[in-house]
């Protein structure tokens, strides 16, 4: 398996959408409107990672490009959970991918606390070798949903998938305690905008 001739259309497919992912950014910032993508990361899955995942999965190689679908991965994450929704929306209305599934893990959140919105798209990259749809995975998720998950990313790397129960439970109570958090700061959504286009002017301004 030649990995790194494999995998050059998902990176390319990753730094594709992230170009247009923050391009709604700034057009957002150049009519001095608030954005709903706060910002936009994205990477392509490590072989180690992929091939852990199709033997915990079961999934054989003459499947890997359709039933592994986060090989190449983008990250919007957003000030608030409208925000989210007003995204996964935007990203409906788009002609240049085709979504092929939505995961809802906000209203579903998972039974760990996780939560996020997951949209499984089609993305069509031209390579030397022609025309290739890539599988890849867009979420969505607020700052507080953000800085949940990748802490427990990291506490499922260093445990193996088998988080202790008192931790897990702690995790759990974090998880609401972040999801109160987005609930209270879209209560004063109007105010915190208001500051931050002030806070915006000014330093244009000065």
């Amino acid at each position: 398996m030649d990995w790194e001739s494999f995998l050059i259309p998902y990176e390319q497919c990753v730094e594709e959408l992230k170009v247009k992912l923050r391009g709604i950014r700034k057009q957002f910032a150049k009519e001095k409107n608030h954005s709903p993508i706060e910002f936009v990361t994205g990477r392509v899955k490590p072989i180690t990672s992929i091939l852990e995942k199709m033997r915990r999965k079961d999934i054989p190689m003459d499947k890997m490009e359709t039933d592994l679908q986060d090989i190449a991965g983008v990250r919007i994450v957003c000030q608030f959970v409208d925000d989210i929704f007003d995204i996964v929306q935007r990203l409906r209305n788009r002609k240049d991918f085709k979504i092929i599934e939505e995961r809802d893990y906000i209203k579903n959140k998972k039974e760990s606390g996780y939560r996020s919105y997951h949209l499984i798209i089609s993305y069509p990259v031209e390579t030397i070798h022609g025309y290739k749809e890539i599988i890849a995975e867009i979420q969505i998720r607020t700052l507080a949903m953000n800085f949940w998950a990748i802490n427990e990313h990291s506490l499922n790397y260093k445990y193996e998938g088998q988080i202790p129960i008192k931790i897990s439970e702690r995790l759990k109570r974090a998880a609401e305690a972040a999801f109160k958090l987005d609930e209270e700061m879209a209560k004063i959504k109007d105010e915190i905008q208001e500051a931050q286009r002030v806070f915006h002017s000014y330093k244009q301004n000065k």
